[in-house]
């Protein structure tokens, strides 16, 4: 696994160079490590060499990984930057300590109330549909202002930042400028946008946090 340790200080490298050449803040940008469907030895060996922030899609593999890891490592951080369902509300607001895939004003209810219920109050970001398909989840942004005061005003959510996945056929940096000055306009300060292949392009537009797993982990099974 030692190729595991390399892959992540190559890509912090690149991180911060891009951030060098933005004229950013080094550390203004954090590495979320995206660990689905990747075996225990390689979430390992990520954790050996010191990382501690780290991405999953689904709640039930996320258990899976990270319920043991939680009492080891007391300064992990997990994101959930996948989709979720309300009926899994209560378990992604016990394991988490941000969701990045808000996008409909059923889930900001059920984050809501489970919050209030385990007496947690995690950061939130909205999944924003930049490029408006009709395939993919998150708000379309000429909806964004009235579910942001939603999910401020009604639901009392902290909502810390947007969230996008640009469309698989268009320059992703098109939509990471977009989410950008949707992120000044609604006055919310993170933005978790960039992957493997894009990951310097959003650093340079303002990403606060890039999901990056293949740069890291290879191509899954």
């Amino acid at each position: 696994m030692s190729d595991i340790a390399a892959n992540f200080e190559t890509t912090i490298k690149k991180i911060r160079r891009a951030e060098r050449a933005a004229g950013r803040e080094e550390g203004a940008t954090q590495l979320v490590a995206v660990s689905k469907r990747q075996s225990i030895e390689a979430i390992r060996a990520a954790l050996d060499c010191g990382h501690r922030l780290f991405g999953e899609n689904k709640v039930q593999e996320a258990q899976a990984h990270w319920a043991e890891a939680r009492k080891e490592f007391p300064d992990l951080k997990l994101h959930l930057i996948g989709p979720l369902q309300t009926n899994k509300a209560a378990d992604a607001v016990a394991l988490f300590d941000c969701i990045e895939s808000v996008d409909r004003e059923k889930l900001a209810d059920a984050l809501a109330d489970e919050m209030k219920k385990q007496g947690r109050n995690l950061p939130c970001l909205i999944q924003v549909n930049t490029g408006e398909e009709e395939q993919k989840a998150g708000i379309i942004p000429k909806d964004l202002p009235a579910f942001l005061s939603y999910c401020r005003e009604k639901c009392g959510l902290n909502i810390a930042g947007l969230m996008c996945i640009p469309p698989v056929d268009d320059a992703p940096a098109l939509h990471f400028a977009f989410l950008k000055k949707l992120a000044a306009e609604n006055g919310v300060e993170h933005l978790s946008m960039g992957m493997s292949g894009d990951f310097e392009k959003a650093v340079a537009l303002g990403a606060t946090y890039v999901r990056v797993g293949t740069a890291l982990f290879g191509e899954r099974d």
